[in-house]
């Protein structure tokens, strides 16, 4: 067994080289896509309630912006790494062309716990982050958006910073706003309902009737709360979720064989989505250790939390009944793990299809703000449905016409999109 520690954007490098491969790619396309066009690393000084000066890391990476500005979330995480926002932003890059919304891949970060920091200390953070960004980013260059740990009154506090530091107001700069504040309708909801949909489609295409069918989800967080809610409503049943206790710095599954009700257990969890094992138990759930979501005995698998879940190490407790398994979160499964999924002959939806409806809802949060002009919440969804249904076909159509493994044909089509067009800009 391995002893290397893992890195996302090595595993990210891996995946590209092994596609650049059956592309062709020419050397100068390689060298150019392979790593980030720009990247900012930076202090944050924050005063602290107690008075005392703390210096938080930032990061910003901007890995491709040929098709258009720069998109992507910005994380508080105490174990951020450079790399990780290095990988978080090239698939950045690959999901906004896979669903083909002319917008490049970028990624942020601040180490930073924000269990253990008072509102207005991540005012503080937010703000700084700003003060050390507000030249390369804004509307026309680089649009960031929640991720891990942020939330919408996050963003609000940098959408501040920059009309303050600029003299004008900028909606557009940032997405996942307040809903009264500028943000889209229907954008909670984009990345678990974008999973769903892919899902649906996958299921149709595999002959398999949704409701039939069975699904855990590793994650009790935005994307999962949304994809259970949906797919129950499509008629299938979600039997089992995970969660990260905070008290006890541990993951724990909640398994209920009739279906999980996720309103009862958002009554019962915490703002980051963590579920109270004591309430948990008197609504009739059997608590689990958080590592045996993936050995559920079900058709679905949902990786919806965060990267390297599936791996060399945990692929063999992935339960021979399952059929498909769908990547809400970014980078769950590593290549030595898809080389055991190709050969058992489970059905996958790459991360990058599977999660880009959080980006899709967040074009057209940034289209809306740009226009001054807001849509109704069906008409956010069903523009969803439209993208996510076509980028999953797409992909389908050439996995079957090539004989492609699906996460190499959606990492086919995006990379060809943007090196298209980086040739036609007369980069390479």
């Amino acid at each position: 067994m391995s002893t290397k520690p893992f890195n996302a954007f090595e595993m990210a490098q891996a995946q590209f080289d092994r596609v650049a491969d059956l592309l062709d790619l020419d050397r100068a396309t390689r060298e150019l896509l392979r790593v980030p066009m720009r990247e900012y690393h930076f202090s944050i000084p924050v005063r602290m309630d107690d008075g005392s000066v703390k210096v938080f890391r930032g990061f910003r990476v901007q890995h491709n912006d040929a098709r258009g500005p720069a998109k992507g979330g910005i994380r508080f995480h105490p174990h951020e790494t450079i790399d990780t926002v290095r990988a978080l932003a090239t698939w950045m890059t690959w999901k906004c062309a896979v669903v083909d919304i002319p917008l490049g891949g970028g990624k942020g970060g601040v180490i930073c716990d924000p269990h253990h920091l008072s509102m207005r200390e991540q005012e503080g953070i937010c703000r700084g982050w700003v003060r050390q960004m507000w030249r390369n980013v804004g509307p026309l260059t680089d649009v960031p958006a929640p991720d891990v740990m942020t939330t919408p009154q996050h963003m609000l506090w940098m959408l501040d910073e920059l009309e303050t530091i600029r003299g004008e107001h900028l909606p557009g700069f940032i997405t996942g706003k307040p809903v009264h504040m500028g943000g889209s309708l229907g954008r909670t909801e984009a990345t678990g309902y974008g999973v769903i949909f892919t899902l649906r489609e996958a299921l149709k295409v595999k002959g398999i009737d949704i409701r039939t069918c069975t699904a855990s989800i590793q994650g009790f967080g935005n994307v999962s709360q949304y994809a259970v809610r949906k797919l129950h409503e499509l008629g299938g049943k979600v039997v089992c979720v995970s969660s990260w206790d905070q008290a006890d710095q541990t993951s724990y599954a909640f398994f209920k064989a009739d279906g999980i009700d996720a309103d009862a257990l958002m009554g019962i969890a915490d703002k980051f989505g963590g579920i109270d094992k004591a309430k948990a138990k008197e609504l009739g759930y059997t608590v689990l250790p958080g590592a045996d979501w993936i050995a559920q005995e079900v058709d679905i698998l949902i990786p919806a939390a965060l990267e390297n879940q599936i791996s060399a190490d945990t692929v063999g407790r992935v339960h021979e009944k399952v059929k498909v398994i769908v990547e809400g979160a970014n980078g769950p499964t590593t290549p030595e793990a898809d080389e055991v999924i190709k050969q058992r002959g489970i059905f996958v939806v790459p991360d990058f299809l599977a999660n880009a409806g959080g980006v899709t809802c967040s074009y057209f949060e940034q289209v809306q703000s740009n226009m001054n002009y807001y849509w109704e919440r069906d008409e956010v969804l069903s523009k969803l449905d439209t993208k996510m249904t076509a980028a999953f076909h797409s992909v389908y159509e050439m996995a079957e016409r090539q004989k492609f493994y699906m996460r190499d044909a959606a990492y086919a089509i995006a990379i060809n999109r943007v090196a298209q067009a980086s040739r036609d800009r007369g980069w390479v």
